[in-house]
């Protein structure tokens, strides 16, 4: 097994990549939430030396590197790729998360004090080393070995962290207001539709908020809550809670603008209402993060994700009674609201990254 063939198994798998000074030494992250796992690669056929010490410190470093990005507790795996395992197994004696991979014959060797699973990926690898396929949602759904009196209640904490909170949120609210309007009948409509004339008539910018939690009929609020419910889970997992809540507003708020300027040059009043604007930018945000991951991330493609969006907004056209302009301008913010917190993130990890090594 090759670095290579390491590093596109754990980009497959949603991890991202920390390079150091030298090429033996790899981490690779994956964020939850606000947590984080890791696995630390060592490539240790290349005839190079580390004490336990060194080993123990380098570890140590990558652990707090992680943390002060993702503000808690982090998770990490040492995976040392070798073809002399009586040398490696040295580096792993007193570490429990350590597991060596046998180059030679492909295989896994975990020993006796040391942790049975870490987030499923024994099950990976050993499905990977032995050639067959894995599924790494249902593998990484299982649970984080014990590690001391606190272990049950750190992994808690760390799924109940990992869990896509600002998006169950939208969702939920954005049904709760659908049912209120059941009951309450055209009157939040009336207040809180966006429109340039109803803006213009009493001075009520908060329509452009408003509307975003508004939505016609059954049909127009399940179209958009099934999109969201799916493609916001990864876009908040990647890239965090706050910077996904940003660009779901942002993205909405921008649909409703491109909506303003196209009332306005047509000379067309409308009254718009929900979140199509916002789940579009999502969409975008997505379509960013599957080209920075090489143009995969977990089951989407570039390709797919592009004729999702493309097909979406030419229905859109075809149709009556739909928005275009907001999910356009929803679209293009959230693509460039996502490209610049990814180049953000990827810029202190690199700066942050080099003093690894």
């Amino acid at each position: 097994m090759e670095p290579e063939q390491i590093e596109r198994l754990f980009y497959s798998a949603g991890y991202d990549k920390i390079p150091t000074n030298l090429p033996e030494y790899t981490f690779y992250y994956r964020r939850e939430g606000q947590g984080i796992t890791a696995i630390f690669v060592i490539d240790y056929r290349q005839g190079i030396y580390i004490s336990e010490d060194q080993y123990a410190h380098m570890k140590e470093k990558g652990v707090e590197f992680l943390s002060s990005r993702a503000g808690t507790d982090v998770h990490m795996l040492t995976l040392i790729l070798t073809a002399d395992t009586q040398l490696a197994k040295r580096l792993c004696a007193c570490d429990r998360f350590c597991w060596l991979i046998d180059t030679g014959c492909r295989r896994l060797i975990i020993h006796e004090n040391q942790a049975a699973d870490f987030y499923g990926w024994k099950s990976i690898l050993e499905d990977y080393l032995s050639g067959q396929s894995y599924d790494y949602e249902t593998a990484h759904d299982e649970e984080f070995p014990e590690e001391g009196d606190h272990a049950g209640a750190g992994w808690t904490r760390e799924r109940i962290s990992a869990l896509p909170w600002v998006n169950i949120c939208l969702v939920v609210v954005n049904v709760l207001v659908f049912l209120i309007c059941t009951i309450t009948g055209d009157v939040l409509y009336n207040k809180g539709a966006f429109g340039v004339a109803a803006i213009a008539a009493d001075g009520s910018c908060y329509r452009i908020f408003t509307s975003l939690f508004l939505h016609a009929d059954v049909q127009h609020l399940f179209s958009n809550m099934i999109v969201l419910y799916y493609v916001g889970e990864i876009v908040e997992k990647k890239l965090g809670h706050a910077p996904y809540a940003l660009i779901y507003f942002l993205a909405g708020l921008a649909g409703n603008v491109f909506s303003a300027g196209y009332e306005i040059l047509t000379v067309q009043p409308c009254s718009s209402v929900g979140a199509s604007g916002a789940v579009f930018g999502v969409e975008g945000a997505l379509l960013v993060l599957v080209l920075m991951n090489h143009g995969r991330l977990e089951y989407v493609t570039t390709g797919r994700l592009v004729f999702a969006i493309v097909f979406s907004i030419y229905c859109g056209f075809t149709s009556a009674n739909v928005n275009n302009a907001a999910h356009i301008g929803g679209v293009l913010m959230g693509f460039a609201a996502a490209a610049v917190i990814g180049v953000m993130q990827s810029v202190r990890q690199d700066r942050k990254g080099q003093r690894f090594g």
